[in-house]
């Protein structure tokens, strides 16, 4: 580990515990005396999604999160809640242990995820996701919901 004052190679670890951002190491420069916080975290394979055009993207969790958000705008759920099923969708896609997945799989997750805690985002979710065209398409979802 390069010292981030002097560039040192040589470095001792002085504590070491786990943490939300992985293993976190304080170190100390055996050459100049500073110390510095260094984390460890376990690299995560790239999943790669095929979208209904065919095209192949890169796995985006942020960008989930932001459509799945949009759902849950102005509904009474904690973004806590929001977050850790957007973890449980991640999660349940790497135990898959396949590199590429269709968004459709993605979808179909995130759509029975949504439902379990609103139905109101579940509706929004699923008119972007399902591509309504007009009112038949949110009677036909509703009627589902019942």
């Amino acid at each position: 580990m390069k010292c981030p004052y002097c560039s040192s190679q040589k470095s001792r670890v002085t504590d070491k515990r786990n943490s939300p951002e992985g293993i976190r190491r304080r170190r100390e420069c055996l050459k100049c005396k500073k110390r510095f916080t260094t984390y460890e975290r376990l690299s995560q394979n790239n999943l790669w999604i095929i979208k209904k055009d065919k095209r192949r993207e890169k796995f985006d969790k942020e960008k989930l999160v932001r459509g799945v958000e949009k759902a849950f705008e102005k509904r009474p759920v904690p973004k806590d809640k929001i977050n850790k099923m957007v973890d449980e969708v991640e999660e349940q896609l790497r135990k898959k242990g396949k590199k590429e997945i269709k968004s459709s799989v993605i979808g179909e997750i995130v759509m029975k995820k949504i439902k379990k805690l609103d139905n109101v985002a579940y509706i929004r979710f699923a008119s972007v996701y399902r591509d309504f065209q007009d009112v038949k398409d949110f009677r036909k979802e509703l009627r589902g919901l019942r």
